[in-house]
């Protein structure tokens, strides 16, 4: 199973195929826009599954997939963690609970970017566990801008999941530490000197178990799309 994040920052109709190239299975797009616009080109792959949230057609977050699997969206879907969305995604042999984020939310006056990833592990704290889950997306966030005063910190965040038995796959497999990462994911208005490691995917240790390989997209290629580059995470069957 493939699954990868990329925020494409606008237009993903335009660039669908950069991403696609790599299969996955399935994709998270934040900045993405709403389905009515997504108009693909003829030989695109057309996806089997999507959600889509937002209040902007033109940016809002979505969730595809190019496989057998299909979603949806949890009872207990808590609105006002706008684009945190929590997904039942099945095959018919296998599930999981699949958070996708895209941590933004300018109208909570606790915090839009962090503090929402936080919020909601609180929110959805029976349903993320050591099994069968899986939290990915931008996170908006690092250790590097912790707030020490304050207990929703990235740091927080990852200790919190930890205690649950969900770790990052990306500083997993390249045995990076939280804050030192050597991959950006995100170059500040597309300038190699503004790096910065944003987007995640964290897992269940039963997934990470099976955890084959996570690549980071580099900058020359994809800064020529997005400020972003794509997290790709492989796993054995």
């Amino acid at each position: 199973m493939r699954l990868i994040t990329w925020n494409c920052n606008m237009a993903f109709r335009r660039k669908a195929d950069l991403i696609l190239s790599y299969q996955p299975d399935i994709l998270v797009v934040p900045e993405c826009e709403c389905p009515d616009k997504l108009l693909f080109p003829a030989n695109t792959p057309k996806p089997t599954d999507v959600l889509w949230f937002g209040k902007n057609n033109n940016k809002g977050l979505a969730i595809f997939s190019y496989s057998d699997y299909r979603f949806r969206v949890l009872d207990n879907h808590n609105a006002d963690l706008r684009m945190i969305i929590p997904i039942y995604a099945t095959n018919g042999h296998f599930d999981f609970n699949l958070f996708a984020i895209w941590a933004n939310n300018p109208d909570d006056k606790d915090g839009q970017y962090v503090e929402q990833v936080w919020k909601a592990v609180l929110h959805y704290d029976s349903l993320i566990s050591n099994t069968k889950t899986i939290l990915i997306g931008d996170f908006n966030s690092n250790t590097i801008w912790d707030r020490k005063s304050r207990i929703s910190n990235h740091s927080d965040l990852v200790r919190l999941l930890e205690k649950k038995g969900v770790h990052s796959t990306y500083h997993l497999h390249h045995k990076q530490t939280q804050g030192a990462e050597e991959h950006p994911t995100l170059y500040l208005y597309r300038h190699q000197n503004r790096p910065y490691h944003l987007d995640y995917c964290f897992v269940s240790e039963d997934m990470s178990e099976k955890l084959e390989s996570v690549e980071v997209g580099d900058f020359d290629f994809w800064t020529k799309y997005s400020d972003h580059v794509p997290v790709i995470v492989t796993f054995r069957e």
